[in-house]
């Protein structure tokens, strides 16, 4: 099964959960300041901590018999920052995507369900619209790392956590050029814009229009369920019927906006993990949203509670 053919037969289809900022709080590793996690893959302990969260999320996939997503460790991997971090002479991405295979690889039969996802970021901070690039210079920047991505074998190109449209619109050319499916994620505002103002719609609009062969889907990230209900029940979503190409959410646990969430030293760990998955399954009941999990302050209990309400159950998997 390709990710495709899950998109078309699978009512539901689950995403990890938290990794960064359960890394961040781990007190056996620390996050490289410019790529983060994409360096574990080269230290002992950074692969022990890594390849348990994955396994985590896994676990209850398996358990469910449900199609999981899981991405590489490379959210920050661009040129420019594993320049920085003194990984220039390694390939991270290709390194993240084959560590992240291989472990998919140990789930046996249930690894035909498990698709990876060649993670990319903006250049500049996710919560600061005003660092995006331009179309253009994005364009030319994101190739090397889709490059590498979709060389080692990924499923798909996701790029997330995207706070602008013009970035976000070259990251979408240069992820087109490497002719596998591709994804873009945004992080929304409470009104239901991405965080440079522009409206939802618009910005899947501008996208879709000017990409061949456009994304396979879009997603929001980083954001609670609430906001990206907001954002779907806008009279103009609504009028542009957003809810068909927007139908993914890794959600965060908290209300706070983004950047307050950034870099905090205490976890806003929200309502709680059944209280999210009831959340996340008011958005599946009224927008048809298929693929759900996890963001900052979700854990393997949230991922589970999801995973129990996609089953018609009221008690979490594992």
């Amino acid at each position: 099964m390709g990710i495709v053919t899950a998109l078309r037969e699978s009512p539901i289809i689950l995403t990890e959960g938290a990794l960064i900022e359960r890394l961040r709080r781990d007190p056996a590793v620390s996050l490289d300041p410019h790529v983060l996690h994409a360096g574990f893959v080269y230290d002992e302990g950074g692969c022990r901590a890594l390849r348990g969260l994955y396994r985590q999320y896994l676990d209850i996939g398996l358990a469910a018999d449900l199609p999981m997503i899981v991405c590489t460790p490379t959210w920050r991997a661009n040129p420019d920052r594993l320049r920085l971090a003194d990984l220039a002479d390694r390939d991270a991405n290709g390194d993240g995507a084959r560590f992240v295979a291989a472990i998919r690889d140990e789930y046996g039969p249930y690894a035909h369900q498990v698709f990876i996802g060649g993670l990319l970021g903006c250049a500049g901070d996710a919560y600061k619209p005003e660092e995006r690039l331009s179309t253009a210079a994005a364009t030319a920047f994101h190739a090397t790392q889709a490059v590498a991505l979709a060389t080692a074998g990924v499923d798909f190109l996701f790029a997330a956590t995207l706070p602008n449209v013009d970035e976000a619109l070259g990251m979408a050319h240069a992820m087109a050029d490497c002719r596998i499916p591709y994804v873009v994620s945004f992080v929304l505002q409470r009104d239901g814009r991405l965080l440079d103002g522009i409206p939802l719609h618009q910005a899947v609009a501008t996208i879709d229009a000017a990409v061949s062969p456009r994304p396979l889907f879009f997603m929001a990230n980083c954001v609670h369920p609430r906001v990206f209900e907001t954002a779907l029940a806008s009279d103009n979503s609504r009028a542009h019927s957003v809810h068909e190409r927007v139908i993914g959410l890794q959600a965060n646990t908290s209300m706070r906006s983004p950047d307050q969430l950034d870099g905090r030293g205490d976890l806003d760990a929200g309502e709680g993990p059944e209280a999210l998955a009831n959340a996340m399954f008011r958005l599946r009941r009224r927008f048809g949203t298929k693929v759900l999990g996890g963001c900052c302050g979700t854990d393997d209990r949230h991922i589970a509670w999801i995973a129990r309400r996609a089953q018609g159950s009221g008690r979490p998997i594992l």
